[in-house]
């Protein structure tokens, strides 16, 4: 087992703002909190500082007229017609850096996926990455550069066959539409369902078109699903979907927006439901890039994606969180000095009517893709 961890303390010099719920903090506090549990220190991991990726990577996806916008953007100042691109809305405000942080991002995941790709590593993480709302000429959801498209084309270019798992709250929109009409990416998204949640899309018949009908797979979940519907779902849609499939190589995106701690979303995943998740993921991928993704309670992003370095990387973690960390970061969010939180489970008529809805959306797909 050969795994990288991809990290800079540059994230951290990038701000979308003091009202933003997007904190670049949220990376350094995982990266502080797996270096606290000496993660980065067992035999065959390695820590990456990841370098910019060129324009000729971006525009792979990206229009170049959108690029140019990005770059006029990055001195903090709004630039005329921005707004076009989606720029300067509070989810997508212009601050200085902008191109800088996006190109950072995109390139920890280019690096990663080139790294598992050419047998370096065989599971490569960039908690930086999963930016997956951001179209070819437009940012969208606090994401201003698609580093999951942009790292697939690059795998797709060496004639891989990719597949896309994306587990965060929010439908990943921008990497279904690049390979909506592509049957070399599977695209999975589980996500709570877009008539609760932005994007506003997702839906169980969107299944692709052309070459690409039945290589475009969404499980839109009610508000306040819980571990069991969550897990239910995954093992009965994407595990067999992705066995089918057959990738050369897993990308997937862990956002961890869907706790019930999360202060943007519905959900109401746990650890436990999450872990559960991530070692499937692990188990059904030849090899695997792993980006990050939302997540907006900061202290719990740094939990569970300690917890899910640990699955890469097959430790169990204690779930007493070192001491020396808790002094240095006394945050609500470890006062209770837990890695893992409770259980969660819904119960009575409310989670009989979400597991009667899910159980419709499984049927569904598994008649048309399994």
């Amino acid at each position: 087992m050969s795994t990288a961890f991809f990290y800079s303390d540059d994230f951290h010099r990038f701000d979308y703002g003091p009202s933003h719920p997007l904190k670049t903090f949220r990376l350094k506090l995982t990266y502080e909190l797996i270096k606290a549990y000496g993660l980065l220190s067992i035999p065959h991991t390695r820590l990456v500082k990841p370098v910019m990726a060129d324009e000729d990577d971006l525009v792979t996806f990206h229009d170049r007229e959108y690029i140019e916008i990005l770059k006029s953007a990055n001195s903090g100042v709004r630039v005329a017609g921005a707004g076009f691109y989606g720029l300067g809305s509070g989810d997508n405000p212009v601050f200085k850096g902008l191109f800088d942080w996006s190109r950072l991002v995109a390139g920890a995941s280019l690096q990663a996926a080139e790294m598992v790709d050419c047998g370096e590593v065989e599971t490569a993480f960039n908690i930086s990455g999963g930016l997956h709302h951001a179209m070819t000429s437009r940012a969208s959801g606090f994401c201003y550069l698609n580093d999951p498209v942009i790292a697939i084309m690059s795998l797709l270019k060496k004639g891989r066959r990719v597949a896309y798992i994306d587990i965060d709250a929010h439908h990943g929109d921008g990497v279904q539409d690049a390979f909506y009409a592509s049957n070399k990416v599977l695209t999975i998204s589980l996500h709570e369902t877009g008539k609760a949640l932005f994007p506003g899309t997702g839906f169980e018949y969107e299944t692709g078109k052309g070459e690409g009908q039945g290589y475009s797979a969404n499980i839109p979940l009610p508000p306040f699903a819980d571990d069991e519907i969550f897990t239910y779902a995954f093992n009965e849609v994407v595990a067999p979907l992705v066995n089918k499939f057959r990738p050369d190589i897993v990308v997937s995106q862990l956002g961890v927006d869907s706790f019930s701690t999360d202060p943007l979303t519905h959900l109401n995943y746990s650890h436990k439901g999450f872990c559960e998740v991530v070692k499937k993921i692990k188990e059904i991928s030849p090899r695997w890039v792993a980006l990050g993704g939302g997540g907006y309670d900061v202290s719990n992003v740094a939990k569970a994606w300690t917890l899910a370095w640990g699955i890469m990387n097959g430790v169990d973690v204690p779930d007493e969180i070192p001491p020396d960390f808790l002094l240095q970061y006394p945050m609500e969010g470890f006062r209770s000095g837990r890695l893992r939180d409770m259980n969660y489970a819904e119960h009575g008529e409310a989670k009989e009517v979400m597991r009667a809805e899910v159980e419709r959306v499984v049927g569904y797909l598994r008649s048309r893709l399994l």
